[in-house]
């Protein structure tokens, strides 16, 4: 895995009087122990991952409780795991990244929904949205309101959010709905302490499991259930979670001086709210605003009744709702109206923005605004724009230094990442073939859109790669190329892709990028790992499995070996097979290889071993200055210098310190014939006394052929 959690796992034993310190996806961790869980899934992505991490590394402590963990092989089998608690009082917990995560898993959801449950569902959800994110800009918010699935969205800190997970296993039973618990990136990230209670060992668990099978027709999702189900949501699983909601006060008011105004907000959105207040002289350093908030931790289902009480009296109110559309500012309008209360004036989207992540700026202006256009009783509005303006001046003043806003820093592959070499060799094949259409999928390869590749026409989702290029391959004069990774294959590529196009008898190529974990989202096992924990089964192939699903032109390549994989690729294009061919591209993630050599590496030189490690330079005598070894390599490592002779006036290639020796350089200068200048060295620590009289030896020779 990416890190390893031994120390953090430690605080998951605390007992009731201790206090938890840690980050916010540890907490939930431990909250899930606290509620009595009796099983945990889910699949790896930002910024969820940890929770599934942390308890592969609590293996003991799980074993204790008894409690179940599954490392799913995609989301739709996560959500597929909250069947357990459809007819048994158990509650379970899956995560997973959303929104693409929530898509994989809609078909389970769906029916979990219809069905209801007995025992609590929790479904904790990575809102991957904003700055930080990396897929398409959408919101969990429109599926919980399809679906009938009450969503949480708990207050940034840690109290709130452990209390939020108890207390959505209550919600989940007294309601039979399962529950979704929504967490930013901050959120899971944001650090904090909290009062821990003792790890609660499951009534129904591993160490004491059921003996009889409960079986109701009702719960089966089957016409007439399905319509008396969805009878049910509206007549009583409604109004049972209103109630919950309302007696437990998830929701919280805070109360304030300048109460003819108000703010209403997504709990998510409260440090941002409570520090643009800050920033404006509106709240102090502690927290204590002078403006009224409603903060909603529970955003579906709202409670009309508390938004009529907030609003009453009230002449202005901001709703600050990230991400569009905007449900709760219109469901908000509309409890005003039926319920008769038509003093406040409601502001959200008209002074911020209707799309994009609400950072501390964009709230900011926005409150000036609100602020500005209400004009609340007390408030020197001269000075809230003079505050805001003075905030954002620093901004202003460094896009006119720099002639212009800062450009977008897209990612970028690794140093020595396994991966690009492919694409290296793909850039030299089009020298030859001319361009040729790519279809991406989701994984580290999608770096090669970006320069200075370029390649990669179109992405559809996790695994979908050779799905979605299923209309293209036929429709193109000559055969088109699909990436996918390893991770992918497992997810959904192998059913969704792979035996699509294989009953189809398509003719189009597949590269499979096999470095052995999901790395994009921090290096987690998969099937195929190289080097799988002890719980997990070993030996599992993705060669085996593409011949089982009748996959017969397969070829496996070393990535580094750029020549090799032109040479493989060239052949797929050009072969008379008619058929699928798949290419598997074979190298370990450069991240996860360094972070296994590291340690080793240092145990030895403390130990006093001989150590030698691989880098690569470049000769600047040799090197012309065209820096066509670089817009064929892209690595990060691999950049330019001034040269040291007066008489080339462009600068020369350089090899930097963050060089890990892969060896990609000087693969692509030989495969690209491009001029020699590259050099592989050795670097020796603790040298043995054979090294020593080797270079002795190597620099006397040197000596003699040098001039005087």
């Amino acid at each position: 895995m990416e890190r390893s959690f031994k120390e953090e796992v430690k605080s998951l034993r605390l007992t009731t009087g201790d206090v938890f310190t840690g980050e916010g996806i540890l907490a939930v961790t431990k909250a899930l122990l606290q509620s009595g869980v009796s099983y945990v899934g889910g699949y790896q992505g930002a910024p969820v991952s940890h929770l599934v991490d942390v308890l592969t590394d609590a293996k003991d402590l799980l074993d204790e409780l008894g409690v179940h963990l599954e490392t799913n092989a995609s989301e739709a089998a996560a959500a597929a795991m909250l069947g357990a608690s459809i007819n048994y009082p158990i509650r379970g917990a899956v995560a997973w990244k959303s929104t693409v995560g929530t898509n994989v898993a809609s078909d389970a959801l769906a029916n979990l929904a219809s069905s209801g449950v007995t025992g609590g569902a929790l479904i904790v959800i990575g809102e991957d949205y904003g700055e930080g994110s990396s897929i398409m800009q959408e919101r969990s918010h429109a599926f919980a309101m399809k679906s009938q699935i009450w969503l949480l969205d708990p207050r940034p800190n840690l109290p709130t959010i452990v209390d939020m997970v108890e207390k959505g296993f209550e919600l989940s039973e007294a309601s039979s709905t399962p529950v979704m618990l929504e967490l930013r990136i901050r959120a899971c990230h944001v650090h904090g302490q909290f009062h821990a209670k003792s790890n609660r060992a499951p009534a129904i668990s591993r160490n004491a499991g059921l003996e009889n099978p409960t079986f109701d027709y009702g719960r089966i999702v089957l016409p007439p259930s399905s319509y008396v189900q969805e009878k049910h949501k509206v007549e009583i699983r409604w109004p049972a979670a209103v109630k919950f909601v309302q007696d437990n006060k998830l929701n919280e008011m805070f109360s304030g001086s300048l109460d003819e105004i108000g703010v209403i907000c997504q709990g998510g959105m409260y440090n941002v709210v409570i520090r643009s207040l800050q920033q404006l002289s509106l709240a102090d350093a502690f927290g204590e605003s002078k403006v009224p908030i409603y903060c909603l931790n529970v955003t579906y289902p709202l409670i009309s009744t508390e938004i009529q009480q907030f609003c009453t009296g009230k002449k202005a109110v901001l709703v600050v709702e990230e991400g569009q559309p905007n449900f709760i500012e219109d469901a908000i309008l509309a409890a005003l109206r039926r319920g008769d209360i038509n003093g406040a004036r409601i502001y959200g989207k008209d002074v911020l923005p209707m799309a994009g992540e609400y950072t501390g700026e964009v709230v900011l202006s926005g409150m000036s605004k609100f602020i500005e256009r209400s004009a609340p009783r007390g408030v020197d509005i001269a000075s809230i724009a003079k505050k805001r303006d003075a905030l954002l001046a620093p901004k202003l003043q460094a896009g006119e230094l720099f002639g212009g806003p800062l450009p977008t820093r897209p990612p970028g592959f690794c140093v020595g990442c396994p991966e690009r070499p492919v694409f290296s060799a793909m850039k030299l094949i089009e020298r030859d073939t001319g361009k040729f259409h790519m279809s991406a999928d989701i994984g580290c390869h999608l770096f090669s859109t970006l320069p200075p590749f370029n390649i990669g026409n179109t992405v559809l989702g996790y695994g979908l790669g050779l799905a979605s290029n299923a209309a293209i391959d036929p429709l193109f004069a000559k055969r088109t190329v699909t990436i996918m990774g390893d991770g992918g294959f497992w997810h959904n590529g192998l059913t969704s892709g792979i035996a699509n196009s294989v009953f189809n008898k398509s003719d189009g190529i597949l590269v499979i990028m096999n470095n052995g974990y999901t790395s994009a989202t921090g290096a987690q096992n998969i099937p195929s790992s190289p080097h799988e924990p002890e719980a997990k089964m070993t030996g599992m192939s993705i060669e085996a499995a593409l011949k089982g699903i009748g996959v017969n032109w397969i070829k496996r390549v070393t990535t580094y070996h750029v020549g090799e994989m032109s040479k493989t690729l060239k052949d797929a294009m050009s072969s008379s097979y008619n058929g699928l061919k798949v290419v598997i591209a074979e190298s370990e993630c450069q991240l996860e290889k360094q972070r296994r050599l590291r340690p080793v590496v240092s145990a030895a030189l403390k130990a006093g071993n001989r150590v030698v490690r691989t880098r690569f330079g470049v000769d600047e005598d040799v090197c012309s200055g065209d820096h066509s070894c670089i817009r064929l390599s892209g690595c990060p490592s691999l950049t330019i210098k001034d040269s040291s002779d007066p008489l080339k006036v462009d600068p020369v290639a350089h090899v930097n310190n963050a060089c890990v020796g892969c060896g990609l350089c000087g693969e692509v200068a030989h495969a690209a014939i491009l001029c020699p200048s590259f050099f592989r060295a050795e670097i020796v620590q603790n040298p043995t006394w054979w090294d020593n009289l080797k270079w002795r030896l190597r620099a006397t020779v040197i000596g003699w052929m040098q001039p005087a």
